[in-house]
């Protein structure tokens, strides 16, 4: 009896809204590009016109600066990395190439492990939100409202609000990673007809061959009547 990985049960061909799956990663990747080319076009504008863009640390409330030269440069390459990731995973999720998407969905995989490093934080040190939130600048929106919540709820409405986060960044993992055994099985199957079918050519080789080859190499004598 064929003995069956675990992980294999949780195998599907379908995603969200009932598309197929490649078609949910090749979706999933043109949203995430468009979030972070615009994010790239922002941080460009903002390089090119630190004014527009800068606040003050009296306006902070302290000493630093929102976002510096340094900062700016490298929240530009991170912007541009990940570009590169969501334009191979859509590439390789059209392309039926799987190993295109390991970056993306290894990029998923450590956004999935921040969030939830975050809710055993939260979970953790409570009392961590309040300090946060009395950090904030005084202009910072809905940030008197926010400190009059109840410290217990509101640490159970900020841990509700990362589980639902959790449950849906697991939900597209599984997408990405249903794409990639999808491709994985169709590639594997194309190579095993390949297979099959040359060993048929070589089982089965043309008649002219096999009378070159075999035991017809001559004609049979003529019938000669009695």
């Amino acid at each position: 009896m064929k003995m069956v990985a675990p992980w294999t049960r949780f195998y599907s061909n379908s995603c969200c809204l009932c598309c197929h799956v490649r078609t949910g990663t090749i979706l999933l990747g043109v949203w995430y590009l468009i979030i972070n080319a615009v994010v790239l076009l922002i941080l460009l504008s903002a390089l090119a016109d630190p004014d527009q863009y800068h606040f003050s640390g009296s306006e902070l409330g302290g000493d630093i600066e929102f976002m510096d030269d340094a900062n700016m440069c490298i929240a530009i390459a991170i912007s541009l990395l990940m570009i590169l990731i969501c334009a191979m995973a859509t590439y390789g999720a059209y392309k039926q190439h799987a190993a295109w998407l390991i970056p993306f969905f290894c990029y998923q995989i450590f956004d999935f492990a921040l969030n939830t490093l975050v809710a055993v934080t939260v979970l953790v040190y409570p009392n961590s939100i309040q300090e946060y939130i009395r950090q904030l600048p005084p202009n910072f929106p809905y940030r008197e409202d926010i400190m009059a919540v109840n410290p217990t709820c509101l640490v159970l409405i900020i841990l509700l609000f990362i589980s639902i986060i959790l449950t849906f960044k697991g939900y597209l993992i599984s997408c990405v990673w249903n794409c990639y055994r999808y491709i994985n099985s169709r590639n594997a199957s194309d190579v095993l007809v390949y297979v099959t079918s040359n060993d048929t050519t070589v089982l089965l080789p043309p008649y002219d061959d096999a009378a070159v080859n075999g035991a017809a190499k001559e004609p049979p004598p003529p019938y000669v009547s009695a």
